[in-house]
């Protein structure tokens, strides 16, 4: 798939003793998990690994030092660096094209680029009057695209064969957050609005949604319903809360909220920590997620059974993103400073890792 040689990085970590990086401190790596080599130089902003279609798995990700990097990941936990490419601003979302070719990346630069892995080559394919927030492929049995969500407040739809947008819509603030599962797809702005399109045929408006949080929401993520069909998301705020959403809820006491990312024990004065939850993503077997939050955990969660599965130690710093590979076998987590305690609490000692953890046990669903 990769013509080129490795552009960074050859050596390689392992299991257990994490191969070359015994300078990796235990308190950086409270989970013992497998290191990726060769970690972005800022804080990471957005890991995706490569669908299905390609037999190897490999991870991207986009990090606020402008490179968007590309690991294969081996079966023993072993990471190798494959290639990087650069763009004109921090990169702010990811996303794979379906077949496993092509990597589209957001920035700050405003404008989306298409990174052909087997040229290495990256060409532009959109552009905004704004920061880029979110990129997400769609394959539709009519039609294949790329839909971007802009701090511009609008939301567009691209062949990316042309230089003009297919469709643009007018949004009623910034685009923070979005998700797309095929037919559905969900775009949150800022001012707690949540719009769901539809996408069967051509893209269109399905309905307005007031954030059922109260406070500025982050991420977003669509889930399934036993029938594998896309019924909901769960959408996470910075005040250390999740709701969990159906856009035709049978029972209206299916939609609820649980708070999560709060310090455990309170603090010496008797108030609890609440930390930003940066992150959501549904498990693609077991249906259960994992949150990531500006406290340095990860959560494994069951949400038809309302539990909790599993809390992680706290990390040195902040999780800012987190992803599941095709089959539900590995979750990435990227540890980095996510900015939530302002620049005093910013030390550059702290190096930027991401770590990547056998779970397809750990997120079975709660037996009942």
């Amino acid at each position: 798939m990769f013509s080129t040689p490795n552009t960074f990085g050859s050596t390689s970590t392992g299991f257990g003793g994490f191969g070359s990086s015994t300078t990796t401190p235990a308190t950086a790596n409270p989970m013992k998990d497998f290191e990726v080599i060769n970690p972005p130089d800022d804080s990471v902003q957005c890991l995706e690994f490569s669908p299905a279609a390609l037999q190897q798995d490999f991870l991207v990700a986009g990090s606020w030092d402008n490179n968007v990097r590309c690991w294969e990941v081996q079966r023993d936990g072993k990471t190798v660096g494959k290639a990087q490419q650069t763009m004109g601003g921090p990169v702010l979302d990811v996303a794979w094209q379906d077949d496993g070719t092509k990597v589209y990346m957001a920035s700050a630069d405003k404008s989306v680029h298409c990174w052909d892995l087997a040229s290495n080559q990256k060409v532009q394919v959109a552009a905004h009057d704004a920061p880029v927030k979110t990129v997400h492929w769609i394959k539709a049995p009519t039609y294949s695209c790329i839909m971007t969500g802009s701090w511009d407040k609008t939301l567009k739809f691209w062949d990316t064969r042309s230089p003009n947008p297919i469709l643009s819509m007018q949004l009623p603030e910034r685009v923070y957050c979005a998700d797309v599962d095929y037919p559905m797809a969900v775009v949150g702005t800022a001012n707690r609005n949540i719009i769901v399109y539809w996408l069967e045929q051509q893209p269109q408006e399905f309905k307005q949604i007031e954030s059922p949080l109260k406070y500025q929401h982050r991420c977003v993520s669509i889930f399934r319903d036993k029938k594998n069909t896309p019924a909901g998301f769960a959408l996470g705020s910075v005040e250390g809360r999740v709701a969990i959403q159906y856009i035709n809820a049978p029972n209206p006491r299916d939609n609820f909220t649980f708070k999560c990312h709060r310090s455990v024990n309170g603090t010496p004065n008797g108030f609890q920590e609440i930390y930003a939850v940066n992150d959501i993503k549904f498990h693609p077997t077991h249906g259960t997620l994992a949150t990531v939050g500006s406290d340095g955990r990860f959560s494994f969660w069951d949400k038809d059974a309302r539990t909790k599965l599993k809390n992680s130690e706290a990390m040195e710093q902040s999780i800012s993103c987190c992803a599941f590979n095709n089959n539900g076998q590995i979750f990435a987590y990227s540890v980095s400073y996510d900015w939530s305690k302002g620049h005093e609490s910013y030390n550059p000692q702290k190096k930027n890792y991401i770590f990547l953890r056998p779970c397809v046990e750990e997120l079975k669903p709660r037996t009942r």
